[in-house]
């Protein structure tokens, strides 16, 4: 099965060169965490082939761009700041494009609620709204028609029970739904966990979700470089960054703490090293393959 096609305007190939296949891996940047009582960073988007099934042409370049996290939010109440996370960046190769995670629900001046994403940013808690606050929606724009399948999953609800304390729900994940928090227990929401592979040459999970504040305790990062949420006693050194180069979201905060940035994503490609002498990004090899790893824009050259 092939999905790709020659760019043109970057080479035609060499003369009587035979396209062939590659395998991939392309995650985007994740989110980071929210600013007061927030959801967790969503992760980067999460799109791979298992088998070498997508085509490439001989001495055609194929710009790479990888996505940067979403930077830490501004510690509350700094003037202007929103209370969302900011969204992680796209990452591109050829026909594949992984969408950044959405960014945590924040409250104060909001939106509560998640950020839309390759996966979604966990709800903020509204003491003064309703009792809980929706994620954002994971898999957008949608890539589940594809040989892809879907790029992430939704963001959990944040919230709080009557006389109880408000809380951040956990960031999706590449392989699951952040935690919800739709009544307010003291332990923020956990990330929803990431998605490991193999095509690196080493199982590595990436895509992990950013865990929700708690007043008592932070929700854990989703399992693949999702960052810790953070609790109001920590001060502005609780919480974690999503993990770089594995586009895991960063973990919600309240003051006077702010959001944690959000972990950049990578792009894998692998070929069987009989197909091509071509050396781009950082090669390794691994069996009869040579793998191409990108943690920073570039040109893969078939």
């Amino acid at each position: 099965m092939s999905f790709g096609y020659n760019i043109l305007g970057f080479g035609s190939g060499a003369a009587g060169a035979a396209p062939y296949n590659v395998q991939f891996l392309v995650v985007a940047g994740g989110a980071s965490g929210g600013n007061q009582h927030a959801g967790g960073g969503g992760a980067g988007g999460y799109r791979i082939i298992a088998s070498k099934a997508h085509e490439v042409i001989p001495c055609t370049a194929y710009p790479i761009t990888v996505g940067a996290g979403g930077p830490a939010m501004p510690a509350p109440p700094a003037p202007a700041s929103p209370e969302r996370g900011f969204t992680g960046g796209t990452s591109v190769f050829d026909t594949i494009t992984s969408a950044g995670g959405g960014g945590g629900g924040g409250a104060g001046s909001g939106p509560f609620s998640g950020g839309d994403g390759g996966s979604g940013g966990g709800g903020a808690a509204d003491p003064a709204g309703p009792p809980k606050t929706a994620g954002g929606a994971g898999n957008t724009p949608d890539t589940s028609p594809t040989p892809t399948g879907a790029q992430g999953f939704g963001g959990g609800f944040g919230g709080q029970g009557p006389g109880q304390p408000a809380v951040g729900g956990g960031g999706g994940g590449a392989s699951a739904v952040g935690e919800d928090k739709p009544t307010g227990p003291t332990t923020g929401g956990v990330g929803g966990a990431g998605r490991a592979s193999s095509i690196s040459g080493s199982c590595v999970t990436r895509g992990g979700g950013g865990g929700g504040e708690g007043p008592v305790t932070g929700g854990g990062g989703g399992a693949g470089g999702g960052g810790q949420g953070s609790k109001p006693s920590q001060g502005a050194g609780g919480g974690a960054a999503g993990d770089a180069n594995t586009g895991g979201g960063g973990g919600g905060a309240n003051p006077p703490g702010g959001g944690k940035a959000g972990g950049s994503g990578v792009v894998i490609i692998r070929r069987l090293t009989a197909s091509s002498s071509t050396t781009s990004g950082t090669d390794s090899t691994c069996g009869c393959d040579t793998i191409h790893l990108f943690t920073s824009p570039g040109c893969f050259t078939a």
